[in-house]
């Protein structure tokens, strides 16, 4: 299980800093195309080519991470991600972090701890594929209930002229993209069950490719929350949507169950909850930072109370002062929004 956990946070480490490494590659690069010397100038560009490789590894490692363990042991080990991001980006980026952030951090860390202890006992049971339709269907009628929502709240907009986005429309495009990546993680691990139990060969590479189109259409419902709402609320929705679908269908769709050990079912419960609270204390914290106590503040007078003054020479300049937004949301809407529209 520890192997699992472990082969998760590297590929997750890889998925997130490689997107930031094409990011700062393509800042000096032409739109991609199918031009020979485009394609030239990405290949000579090291921070483009480190991050595609990174990203692509993490992948892999994903996959080999899914044939290990359930599902719902690796999927919220892999909303970890914006916390290995954060490191990176203030030992890399030189982005100073909050008090709120070194919090989400340690908690995501706790968490992960306690998924890997507690995934030790954690039973599964063969899968039924008569499981299968019902595992669809409900998110077909999660989704048909998600965009009858949204229809509703953009005629309002429309009758009362509103140009700004509704809360509604940005958790409901967050908790769409994250569905579809959780169904992705899902869908992926079918087809290593498929080959344990017997089937044709077949079935992993059309469960993969079935992922990869799951993913690709979280990405485009992600990136329409992203243009036109809050990078923090859409985020947030879909990291906590990924972690939960994961979870959920994994217990009921894939034949896995909670450890039948009081405290083993303790720690993975706990490892859920404090790595979900993580994930929203990173993407959130400069609206919670607001909230803490000035003499917490203080405590970090290395590095805190400078991340407030934004007069540092030598730190990465951004419309939010805080790093992890800086990292996760503002990096996330770039590199989904940019009119270079770069395809790693």
């Amino acid at each position: 299980m520890w192997e699992a956990v472990l082969l998760t946070l590297a590929a997750t480490a890889g998925n997130n800093i490689g997107k930031v490494l094409q990011k700062k590659g393509t800042l000096i690069l032409p739109p991609l195309s199918f031009k020979l010397k485009v394609i030239r100038t990405y290949a000579f560009n090291r921070a483009w080519v480190a991050g595609f490789l990174m990203d692509i590894g993490g992948a892999l490692l994903m996959l080999r991470a899914l044939s290990l363990a359930p599902v719902s042991v690796i999927q919220p080990v892999s909303g970890c991600g914006l916390a290995i991001l954060s490191i990176f980006s203030h030992f890399y980026l030189k982005e100073l972090m909050n008090v709120v952030d070194w919090l989400g951090i340690a908690l995501a860390g706790i968490g992960t701890i306690g998924i890997g202890a507690g995934g030790e006992e954690q039973n599964t049971s063969p899968i039924s594929i008569f499981h299968l339709p019902w595992l669809a269907f409900f998110v077909v009628i999660v989704f048909v209930i998600l965009n009858g929502w949204l229809r509703i709240y953009r005629r309002q907009r429309r009758e009362q002229e509103l140009m700004q986005s509704e809360v509604v429309e940005e958790i409901i495009y967050g908790l769409e993209s994250g569905i579809l990546f959780g169904m992705a993680a899902v869908i992926s691990k079918l087809g290593f069950m498929f080959l344990e139990q017997g089937f044709s060969t077949m079935f992993l590479p059309l469960s993969v490719a079935i992922s990869i189109c799951c993913s690709g259409t979280g990405f485009v419902y992600q990136t329409r929350g992203l243009k036109h709402g809050r990078a923090i609320v859409v985020s947030t929705c879909a990291a906590v949507a990924s972690i939960v679908t994961g979870v959920l269908a994994g217990m009921f769709a894939l034949g896995e169950h909670l450890p039948t050990a009081p405290g083993a079912r303790l720690l993975l419960l706990l490892g859920w909850l404090l790595i979900i609270l993580g994930v929203i204390m990173l993407v959130s914290s400069t609206r919670l930072v607001r909230f803490v106590p000035w003499s917490v503040k203080r405590t970090g007078r290395g590095g805190l109370e400078k991340s407030f003054s934004g007069k540092q020479p030598g730190l990465v300049r951004t419309r939010d002062p805080n790093p992890s937004a800086v990292i996760h949301t503002n990096t996330l809407h770039h590199l989904l929004t940019s009119p270079t529209k770069e395809k790693p």
